[in-house]
């Protein structure tokens, strides 16, 4: 691990346009495989087209991915709206996308990274060296770096995925870790749908009983970029996180996916924290599991000046 756990996560636009010279002698710079995840949440019934704002403009190289087909398993209320992909067909999108035994991987989006966490998330879980742009397309585009339209086909990849390199829990642990008192439970959803003020797409509007709310956009500037440790550090200690003493962290969200990018500000502070990949969509469809629609006990979250 690197001295700052921030650049085991995140790489900016401009180290990826002019990256430093090799420090071990002998060492030759592999360009990392770019992978374009945009997606945005659709009204209910309805898709989203990230393909045409690829072909449109993207990142030279970048392969466009699609996160509904790619980085998601069948939907169903049992396994929630996108339960996370199988160890084999995750390895042939990879190895479609020109991921090769030796890659390295940068991914991106134009929002902030919201989508791309959950490729970010996948492939470390999946043990692949992976990175999120910081800023995504649109800190490419204001740096004035080019980009390239159309579509980028690689050569196909070799690579071999193993799953769990990353910390998950289900249905039972999360309700466990929520009621434990030494854990925290976070909820990356927006502020009104964790409330149950609204619920747009799920069977149940509220959160899981004991979960805080740290919204994801929380994470990132107005430019979209991730705040400062500073920031993040004081974000996620009123929310209950202590990033030298907290035992266990788990995030959730609507469906699993912008989750990603809560676990991704968390690491980016050396904070492991565990995913729920069923997440709201699941936790909802099941009547046994309770709804919560008030505000967690202010008590239980400590606050700093």
């Amino acid at each position: 691990m690197k001295q700052d756990p921030r650049s085991d996560v995140l790489i900016t636009a401009q180290e990826l346009h002019s990256p430093p010279e090799p420090v071990e002698q002998g060492a030759r710079y592999r360009p990392p495989v770019l992978l374009d995840v945009r997606w945005a949440l659709p009204p209910k019934g309805q898709t989203y087209d990230g393909r045409t704002p690829y072909q449109n403009g993207h990142i030279p190289g970048a392969v466009f991915v699609d996160l509904e087909a790619e980085l998601s398993g069948p939907a169903s209320p049992a396994m929630g709206r996108h339960p996370l992909p199988s160890t084999r067909k995750f390895q042939a999108a990879a190895r479609r996308w020109g991921i090769a035994e030796d890659s390295w991987v940068v991914c991106y989006d134009d929002s902030g990274g919201v989508a791309a966490a959950r490729a970010w998330w996948l492939l470390n879980y999946y043990g692949v060296d992976a990175y999120l742009l910081d800023g995504g397309f649109n800190s490419w585009q204001r740096a004035n770096y080019p980009i390239e339209t159309g579509d980028v086909i690689p050569p196909p990849g070799d690579v071999d995925l193993s799953p769990g390199h990353m910390p998950i829990i289900d249905a039972d642990e999360t309700a466990a870790l929520a009621e434990s008192g030494t854990g925290v439970l976070l909820d990356a959803r927006a502020p009104e749908r964790y409330r149950g003020e609204i619920e747009p797409i799920d069977p149940r509007a509220g959160h899981i009983p004991g979960a805080t709310n740290v919204p994801t956009a929380a994470n990132l500037t107005p430019e979209g970029t991730f705040r400062s440790a500073a920031e993040l550090r004081k974000i996620y200690y009123n929310a209950g996180v202590d990033d030298t003493s907290t035992p266990e962290v788990g995030v959730y969200c609507g469906s699993g996916v912008t989750a990603a990018h809560n676990i991704a500000a968390l690491a980016t502070l050396g904070v492991k924290a565990a995913l729920y990949p069923g997440s709201w969509s699941q936790w909802s469809a099941d009547p046994a599991r309770p709804a919560a629609t008030t505000e967690p006990n202010p008590g239980l979250v400590s606050t700093r000046a």
